[in-house]
């Protein structure tokens, strides 16, 4: 699935998202759905994951609604409606930058990023943990990387790696492809699905760039949810798999999501496709209209007889300058024990 253009997902205040279509009475539910009668998964929660600074990223600043941001080399200023505090540093600093989002909606693509000291090209080098990769420009304010998911990446290496034996990773809605290449370079064999062409290319370029070209990943451009559909009829099955869905989007021919009606199945279904020695299925969620208590219930309800335990909580960003927390998104993971 993919949101208006595709820019994947985010936001909850700023994602530019497709209006709920109306329900008829010739629709039917994706999928029936029935309460499990099993014990409930163990449960812990409100799990906080950080992301603090470092060489690769930081949050310098934040306040009144805006982000000053260090991507390796730049500093970038965009909008962000959580950070409904006063900024910490003063003018000089938040002055002293190479790009800023200025949202100009007469404005296409780059047209709408002013760079007040040199005209910089559409993307440039990024590195995440030693993985290299592109940085980039868009039209909605991204930069083809979402820094709060580095702590589900780093439990899904930890997770790879303990395992010692073979493990297949599904990335739903996998965007550009990060978390696909630190699970290649963990050692899974990954399947990496988006509905965005555009997002599939930006992906396979990374891991050119990363040096990673020789991994077991393959990269389907198809809606998720068809995807997981299919994979369920032909009996296939994974270790660990990630799921970071749009609140609104569209696939590749017009098949239309919704967070709220949707989620329920989909999750259901990955559990469906796990493997009898399953690892963990990690959900994000960046609807402001959810909890965590929601998504937690939900997850609890839907690994009901599976035991392992469910976590949730929030991903956070550490801010560099007055040590404030940004929340960034809900998450819900189960896992096997």
């Amino acid at each position: 699935m993919k949101p208006k253009e595709r820019q994947k997902r985010r936001d909850r205040q700023d994602r530019p998202e497709r209006a709920p279509r109306e329900a008829t009475p010739a629709q039917k539910p994706v999928r029936d759905l029935s309460r499990r009668t099993g014990a409930l998964p163990a449960e812990r929660l409100p799990l906080i994951l950080e992301v603090e600074p470092n060489d690769d990223y930081a949050l310098i600043d934040s306040g009144a609604g805006q982000n000053l941001e260090q991507y390796g080399p730049y500093r970038i200023v965009r909008p962000e409606g959580q950070a409904i505090w006063q900024p910490a540093l003063g003018p000089r600093d938040w002055e002293n930058v190479d790009a800023i989002f200025t949202g100009d909606t007469d404005e296409e693509g780059m047209g709408r990023w002013r760079f007040p000291k040199t005209a910089l090209g559409e993307t440039w080098p990024m590195k995440h943990d030693g993985i290299d990769y592109l940085g980039r420009f868009t039209s909605f304010r991204h930069v083809g990387v979402f820094p709060e998911q580095a702590s589900h990446w780093r439990q899904m290496e930890d997770w790879i790696k303990a395992a010692k034996r073979p493990v297949k990773v599904l990335n739903l809605f996998g965007y550009t492809g990060l978390a696909s290449l630190v699970a290649a370079r963990a050692g899974a064999e990954v399947t990496h699905v988006d509905a965005s062409k555009k997002a599939i290319g930006w992906a396979r370029e990374n891991q050119d760039m990363a040096g990673l070209a020789d991994k077991p990943i393959r990269w389907i451009c198809e809606d998720a949810m068809k995807f997981v559909e299919r994979e369920e009829r032909r009996g296939n099955g994974y270790d660990i798999i990630l799921f970071d869905p749009p609140a609104y989007g569209r696939g590749p021919k017009g098949e239309v999501w919704q967070l709220f009606e949707d989620l329920p199945a989909m999750a259901d279904i990955c559990r469906a496709i796990l493997t009898e020695k399953p690892i963990g299925v990690v959900l994000t969620a960046y609807s402001i209209r959810s909890s965590f208590f929601a998504i937690h219930a939900l997850m609890r309800d839907i690994f009901a007889g599976r035991g392992g335990r469910v976590e949730s909580g929030e991903l956070i960003i550490r801010e560099k300058s007055a040590g404030r927390a940004l929340s960034t998104s809900l998450f819900s993971r189960w896992v096997a024990e």
